[in-house]
This record gives C-alpha cells, sequence and structure tokens, in this order.
C-alpha cells in the first residue's frame, strides 16, 4: 500500500516537471535529484533518523501513515543547511522534525500566531509552544519565534529564506479573509528562486468553491490563485499526501476526522478507517 501511494505520488511529480518545463519553469535542481529511477523519494537518513527518534511523541509518530514527513519534506527540498520558515507550527509536530535537522548548519523560523491577540485559545497555543521549545533546548535552542498575522507580516528578514512551509493552515487565513496578506508574507521573506511548500486539506473540484473554506477543505485552484496573485510560480504538484477514502461530506468538516474527531464516540470507528483528509501538496517558488 505505502508503496503503491509512493510510486504513485512521483508519477506526478514527474508529469508536474515536464509541464513545467515546458512552460519554461525552471525546477530548483532538489526536487530533480529526489527523483529516482525506480520512482521512489531519496529520504536523507539523518531525516529518517530525526522522524524516527525518540523526541517525538508516540501520538505524534502515529500520524506518520497520514502525514508522510519524510516524503514530504523531500519534496519541497528540504535540506540542513537551508534558512526555513514553518508558518503557525500550532504545537510543534514539524517543529519537533524540522529544527534539529537544520539545527547547526542552517536556520528555523517558527512563524506563530499573534502575540497580541485577545483569543485565549492562541494566547494557550503560543504557550504551550514556548513550554515545548523550552523544555528541550538541545533540539530547539536555535529555533527562532516570530509572529503572522493580517498586520504582522515580517516573519524573517526580507530575501533571506530558502524555504517557507505551511501545513493545513490556508483554511483559517481564508476564514477571515486576510489570506492574501499571508501569501505576501510569504513571498517577500522568501530569496529569488525560493521554495513555499503548501500541504493543505483538499476540496472536492466539482464543487462550488467556498471563499471561507468553513469545512476547513480548499480548492487546488483557489490555492494556486492565491499564490499567483502575489507573485509566485506554480512548480509541481504531488499526490504523497492523497486519502482516497475521504468522501470530504462530513458533519463537521474536516475536523470529523482524526485527529480531531469532533464527534466524539460518535461513528468513531468509520472515521477512523477512513483516515485523515485527503491533501494536495504543492510546491510554488519565487521567481
Amino acid at each position: 500500500m505505502a508503496r503503491s501511494r509512493v510510486s504513485r505520488a512521483w508519477r506526478w511529480v514527474r508529469i508536474g516537471s515536464a509541464l513545467a518545463l515546458l512552460a519554461g519553469i525552471a525546477l530548483p535542481a532538489d526536487v530533480h535529484a529526489q527523483q529516482t529511477q525506480a520512482g521512489a523519494t531519496a529520504i536523507d537518513p539523518a531525516l529518517a533518523e530525526i522522524i524516527a527518534g525518540p523526541h517525538r511523541a508516540e501520538k505524534d509518530r502515529a500520524r506518520d501513515i497520514y502525514r508522510h514527513p519524510g516524503e514530504t519534506l523531500t519534496f519541497f527540498g528540504l535540506k540542513p543547511d537551508m534558512t526555513v520558515v514553518e508558518i503557525w507550527p500550532g504545537g510543534g509536530w514539524y517543529t519537533d522534525i524540522i529544527a534539529p535537522y537544520v539545527k547547526g548548519k542552517g536556520r528555523y523560523y517558527a512563524a506563530g500566531r499573534n502575540r497580541d491577540a485577545k483569543d485565549e485559545r492562541i494566547q494557550k497555543s503560543i504557550a504551550s509552544y514556548d513550554e515545548k521549545l523550552a523544555a528541550k533546548p538541545e533540539l530547539f535552542g536555535e529555533v527562532i519565534v516570530t509572529e503572522l498575522s493580517q498586520s504582522k507580516g515580517d516573519i524573517a528578514p526580507a530575501g533571506s529564506v530558502d524555504l517557507v512551509l505551511t501545513f493545513r493552515n490556508i483554511h483559517n487565513w481564508m476564514k477571515f479573509g486576510f489570506e492574501k496578506a499571508i501569501f505576501a508574507a510569504m513571498f517577500k521573506a522568501l530569496k529569488p528562486g525560493g521554495a513555499l511548500g503548501v500541504v493543505e486539506h483538499r476540496a472536492d473540484p466539482q464543487e462550488f468553491p467556498d471563499p471561507q473554506a468553513l469545512s476547513g477543505y480548499v480548492q487546488v485552484e483557489q490555492v494556486k490563485q492565491m499564490a499567483l496573485q502575489v507573485g509566485f510560480e506554480f512548480v509541481v504538484a504531488s499526490e504523497v499526501n492523497a486519502n482516497p477514502k475521504d468522501g470530504r461530506k462530513h458533519p463537521k468538516g474536516v475536523w470529523t476526522l482524526p485527529p480531531s474527531l469532533r464527534l466524539g464516540d460518535e461513528d468513531k470507528e468509520k472515521y477512523l478507517a477512513i483516515g485523515e483528509s485527503d491533501r494536495m501538496t504543492l510546491l510554488f517558488r519565487r521567481p
């Protein structure tokens, strides 16, 4: 099952690469380097070791079968000497992987929520993340925490970043209508030729696009337009985080599925059998 999923993902990479070349878009060298004759993803052993490391909570490692961190980060071209910004890292699921990987060679910015926010949930999330970083200075001592909101867009020095990553955040920006400001901030931080990696819950392309993405699902074309409007170029897509079991029509939107399981025990086994949401995985670059 895993082998067929990876093979299917890289078939899409090769198709996307060909289309990009026909369109005159120069793909990052890393994308080419990650394609092997076998069609599998060549994951850096150092990255694989961190993903398997004991510092990650068991509940977080249980999500790997849905989120494919090694394949996803390799697809985005992550290297240990890069300057990387992760947007709204939440509880630090990817912080546990990226921060130790670039420690000592690269730089990791965690562009978190607005620290002036009045929402108690946001404040609780910020405090929890700060505590996480402070608890393991050997892993997170070099993490640079910045802020990102509609009014705060300096997530890193302008033009200094190799790679910006956002995982399942865009629907939150759309709900409040400041997605353009966030995409502009990501563009501003990147070097020319720098990359933006996006993972987001994928809406049914046959459905009418919801400008607020209230179900949590977003149309691929919506994301592409957000990126193109601020100057990004689309490079390639991967199906590495696809889930064909996800029919998307759930009572509580994407939060019906694990890990949220917002319905509690109601139809719990049904939603556990589906797994996490169907997701787009898109790579953009700043010209």
